[in-house]
């Protein structure tokens, strides 16, 4: 057997009394109490107990490292122990629950848990006393006994005044990373960061690369971290690499998934056939050999793997995108005046409407055409495009968007299916009043030649699947309501005359565009772009639909491969039905308690001889490792 250490919790219920009686009873109790020197007895037990504690954290290694330290002394008879000792990362000890005026002022040290240490299934309990009172005999817990429930804890408000008692984020992360060496070698901290997903240049670890940065020029040993460089360098973004390194996020493994997307990559790349779109000149000049993948996760994980820094037009790939701004600015009603909601079962420039005279989505072009008209009425084409951009770049996370110029001359030059349609939706009076049609027109060639690289294009995408806020800023970009709509649109109709088939073997929603990108969306996910210039007759790339079968043929991606009795696919999510936050929003505070409860068991134990049975329950902390 193991070396068990353990906390114990002592409950203490106070049965009701029958009349007359009982009430003697609890006047003789009092009584003896106050003769006794009820104070002096709490101050005795406090000095036990501070004095059991201190030896046992002298006695004990550091946080993570190997044996945990010496077994802890036995409690003084007496007391209970609420602190247990510290383990690896994620087991540090939580303290009773104080009031709000407990809160320590400083950030870097906690000395309270966010919530009341609880046995599971009994809910919380009440807060242990402050040293120096008696414990209070309140009415004000609803137990099913129908009296009431304390802690005797003795020495639980201590917390107030006794200092680091839960290690901060900081020290733990530095524990982890460092493996019992007393430094750390700045490469393998960077090396440990990309192995999680994340990327130095993330917007949200700008500080903590800055500092890094600065801390290697400022110091003599530039390629190590004692504990105090690596807390001042992470400080300011503790939160998300705690995160990180403790894999909680939405991909923990993301070494091995990345790694079979490699394999995805290079089956798809093996693909030959389709042909480049050439109806637009300057589209026919790219290389049918480019081919490249890129992904980004709901927490900012990237991942890219071919030709994924090659700038390209969106063309289709911006009708679910302008269509999120439309929604997002005028609401679903109203741009659904103008436009519906159905697949058309026809070529994308078909020049044809549904029985109201509508377009039919906004995925074709007669919709694309009409959505376009609603952005930004009143302002004139430049304040228009302006705007829309400004909307790309807050999707993209500030990365690349640009705009090829060629591209808008040569589709406005060779537009002439496009016109067609625009002068028949004026015909059929589908633009709002006052629209001029030739300046919408350019104002659609416009956004149709938005460039983007595989890279920035998977934030966009990453935006979708993350409810409308960008992975990699958090800033909220779209509203549920536009999103939702979008990714349904997308879903139902965003893969030209293939979206039927799409839907029933990939089921996700997806855009492509003639360039020969495919914007692919797993909600709550990620979300990626694959882009090869070769389409095949349906206008979409080849090489990126195989790459989308294979990748949920893989995974359970599919939006039904999750019912019960399915054949299990590979699940590269977190499992156990954790919650991706839950114990609230992810502060320092929460997360430093979510560590300091991680791994315990609240376990009912029989209580020592010289307890009364009727009056205690003793519940004892074991650490899961420890149990065996």
């Amino acid at each position: 057997m193991t070396n068990r250490r353990t906390a114990s919790l002592t409950v203490k219920s106070v049965r009701p009394m029958a009349r007359g009686g009982g009430r003697a009873q609890r006047c003789a109790r009092g009584a003896a109490g106050r003769r006794g020197g009820q104070s002096a007895r709490w101050r005795r037990m406090m000095r036990l107990w501070r004095s059991a504690l201190l030896r046992e954290l002298l006695l004990l290694g550091p946080p993570g490292a190997a044996g945990g330290g010496a077994p802890a002394p036995a409690p003084a008879a007496g007391t209970r122990r609420l602190q247990p000792p510290f383990a690896a990362l994620g087991a540090s000890p939580p303290a009773a629950r104080r009031g709000p005026a407990a809160l320590p002022a400083a950030r870097g040290l906690c000395t309270r848990s966010e919530g009341a240490l609880e046995e599971p299934g009994k809910g919380a309990q009440a807060p242990s006393p402050t040293p120096g009172e008696p414990p209070a005999d309140s009415g004000h817990n609803n137990n099913h006994g129908g009296g009431s429930k304390e802690m005797a804890v003795g020495g639980g408000g201590e917390n107030k005044i006794k200092q680091g008692l839960l290690p901060s984020l900081e020290d733990l992360l530095f524990y982890t990373i460092a493996e019992g060496q007393e430094k750390i070698p700045v490469h393998k901290f960077i090396t440990a960061l990309k192995s999680t997903g994340l990327r130095t240049s993330d917007p949200r670890l700008k500080e903590c690369m800055d500092m890094l940065r600065l801390t290697l020029q400022t110091t003599s040993d530039g390629v190590m971290l004692d504990k105090d460089l690596f807390k001042k360098c992470v400080q300011s973004n503790i939160v998300l690499l705690t995160q990180a390194f403790r894999r909680k996020f939405v991909i923990p493994d993301f070494m091995s998934f990345t790694s079979h997307i490699d394999e995805l990559y290079e089956s798809a790349k093996k693909q030959s056939g389709g042909k480049v779109a050439d109806y637009i000149p300057q589209l026919a000049k790219f290389s049918p050999d480019l081919w490249g993948v890129s992904l980004c996760t709901v927490d900012g994980q990237r991942h890219s793997v071919g030709d994924t820094k090659v700038p390209f037009c969106l063309q289709s790939c911006v009708k679910p995108l302008k269509y999120a701004i439309a929604v997002n600015d005028l609401g679903t009603e109203y741009v659904h005046r103008y436009v519906g909601k159905e697949p058309s079962g026809l070529r994308f420039n078909k020049l044809f409407l549904n029985e109201d005279d509508r377009p039919h989505n906004p995925m074709v072009n007669a919709g694309a055409i009409v959505i376009t008209s609603l952005i930004k009425q009143g302002a004139n084409n430049a304040e228009k495009f302006d705007y829309v951009m400004q909307f790309m770049n807050k999707m993209a996370g500030n990365e690349y968007v640009g705009f090829s110029n060629a591209t808008f001359q040569s589709e406005r030059e060779s537009g002439d299916r496009n016109f067609a349609i625009g002068y028949y939706l004026k015909e059929k009076k589908c633009f709002p009043e006052g629209t001029d049609m030739v300046a919408i027109l350019d104002f659609y060639f416009q956004l149709c030649s938005i460039e983007v690289t595989c890279e920035s294009a998977s934030v966009m995408a990453a935006t979708l699947a993350n409810g409308g806020f960008c992975p990699i800023t958090g800033e909220r970009v779209l509203s549920p309501e536009a999103v939702r709509n979008t990714l349904s649109l997308m879903h139902s109709c965003g893969m030209y005359d293939f979206s039927g088939q799409f839907a029933f073997h990939v089921g996700l929603p997806a855009k492509s565009g003639v360039a020969g990108g495919i914007l692919l969306v797993v909600p709550n996910v990620m979300g990626l772009m694959c882009w090869s210039p070769p389409l095949d007759k349906m206008g979409n790339s080849v090489k990126g639909i195989h790459f989308c079968h294979d990748l949920v043929s893989l995974c359970n991606f599919h939006n039904y491969d999750n019912l019960r009795h399915f054949a299990k696919k590979l699940d590269p999510r977190r499992e156990g039905g954790d919650q991706r936050h839950s114990f609230g929003p992810m502060d320092y505070e929460n997360l430093q308690q979510e560590l300091a409860l991680k791994e315990t068991v609240w376990k009912k134990v029989s209580p020592e001889s010289n307890e009364d049975i009727s009056r205690t329950v003793v519940y004892r902390m074991e650490g899961r490792g420890e149990q065996n």
